[in-house]
């Protein structure tokens, strides 16, 4: 059974994240077709793409049980590729989010140009409660998206915030009742197919370059608090709690 599954119908490809008993965590195998899709130039008769999840939740974020063997200790990380595949693609993206789109669930859906939710849907970035942190490009555009309010409550808090709550702060598209999602999604991919598609490459290709300005801001003492953080005692700790569902006890170290 394909990890992420890839199905292309009149303009639209849609990927599916394909580990439900996994709540659709992000392991090795999924981040590099996932990196492979979003780098490859698209189809000509391609004109948007469309991210969701199967079964009752859209995305845990990366898979804790392999990070555990595996971790990283880097500044950039395979799902940070992912998100920069993803921003730097020429289409524009639609995810559509049913259930908990966690830490890199979410920042998944916010690297999406349109995010429909269902009511029931949460969105949260559970990081400082593992004793993890997002680097730059990461916390770059849960500030670009939410606001300095908002990104503050959601990264030092850690608790998932609701569809609604999260509508209300502008950084998701549409809240609907779940069985609501298939029809707004009809009508936003309605839209964009009668639109001009170099239009919309352009103007995504403009969003993006202008919002880029924080990019040149110097930040590497603060990728090496990331990674002393990734990489510390407390993180181990962190990992080995949330996999065992127990309460991390946190020494600073």
């Amino acid at each position: 059974m394909d990890k992420v599954r890839i199905e292309s119908r009149d303009f639209v490809k849609t990927i599916i994240l394909n580990r439900p008993e996994k709540r659709n965590a992000l392991d090795m195998e999924m981040l590099e077709t996932l990196h492979e899709v979003f780098s490859e130039d698209p189809s000509p008769s391609d004109r948007v793409i469309v991210i969701r999840g199967e079964g009752p939740s859209f995305c845990a974020g990366i898979d804790l049980a392999e990070r555990e063997k595996k971790p990283s200790t880097g500044s950039v990380s395979p799902v940070e590729r992912v998100f920069h595949a993803m921003e730097m693609h020429p289409l524009p993206i639609v995810s559509v989010v049913q259930g908990a789109a966690i830490a890199g669930g979410c920042e998944m859906a916010l690297h999406s140009e349109f995010v429909i939710a269902s009511e029931n849907a949460k969105f949260g970035m559970s990081l400082a409660q593992i004793g993890l942190a997002p680097n730059w490009f990461l916390a770059k555009k849960l500030l670009e998206i939410a606001g300095p309010v908002s990104t503050r409550e959601i990264l030092l808090l850690g608790d998932p915030m609701p569809a609604q709550w999260m509508y209300e702060k502008g950084a998701i598209s549409r809240v609907v009742p779940e069985n609501q999602l298939e029809g707004e999604l009809s009508k936003i991919l309605g839209r964009l197919s009668k639109n001009a598609p170099l239009s919309l490459r352009a103007m995504k290709a403009l969003i993006i370059r202008e919002l880029a300005f924080r990019d040149n801001i110097e930040h590497d003492d603060v990728d090496e608090l990331v990674v002393t953080a990734r990489s510390s005692e407390d993180a181990k700790e962190g990992i080995r709690a949330r996999l065992e569902k127990r309460d991390p006890v946190f020494k600073g170290i």
